[in-house]
């Protein structure tokens, strides 16, 4: 009996026999289009680009015959340049695209920033406002010394009038004692001797 090849077995997944494209990461094909639109939107390369044509120019033009490869009409400059603008749009537009959904991501959390510090400042305005409230019907240092004060003063009345109270009061009962030691008193003159 012939032995079975392993990749024939059941228990064993049968490959992909069907031609496979190359597989690449999304993120990093887009962070390579964002450094090329990047890039071709700067001075340096347009300072390149004019150089390149130029010399490009020049040398088609003022080299001697065999030496020219794109003769006066530079109809393979042109296609160079058609082809680097048809490379470049997309890789701009992907890159506007991602930089649009960066845009979005951080609305929406600046959006949910936002509706936290509102709410936060909502929260601290409705608490200023019982405390403003509170110390409404609490009493302040002012309103504690005017208080403090006024009893003072009017305790300090009160103890004046109570002293003048007391030594009006001394006085009755002094006279009134001196009456009534008069009236207890026989009189000197109709008084008996005991000798």
């Amino acid at each position: 009996m012939a032995e079975r090849s392993p990749t024939r077995r059941l228990d064993t997944p049968r490959q992909d026999r069907r031609w496979q494209v190359p597989r690449w990461d999304p993120d990093t094909f887009g962070r390579f289009s964002e450094r090329i639109a990047r890039f071709s939107g700067t001075a340096r390369f347009l300072l390149y680009m004019t150089t390149l044509i130029v010399v490009w120019l020049l040398w088609n033009t003022l080299a001697p015959k065999e030496w020219r490869f794109d003769p006066y009409t530079f109809t393979f400059l042109t296609l160079l340049l058609s082809l680097q603008a048809s490379y470049a749009a997309p890789l701009i537009l992907l890159a506007q695209n991602r930089q649009a959904d960066r845009d979005r991501v951080q609305l929406e959390e600046d959006r949910q920033r936002t509706t936290a510090a509102k709410a936060d400042t909502e929260y601290l305005a409705r608490e200023i406002a019982a405390l403003r409230i509170a110390l409404g019907e609490v009493a302040t240092r002012d309103f504690v010394r005017s208080e403090l004060r006024q009893l003072f003063d009017e305790d300090r009345r009160h103890d004046g009038d109570r002293a003048a109270a007391e030594s009006s009061r001394d006085r009755d009962r002094r006279r009134d004692r001196r009456n009534e030691d008069r009236r207890d008193e026989p009189s000197v003159r109709g008084r008996p001797h005991d000798d």
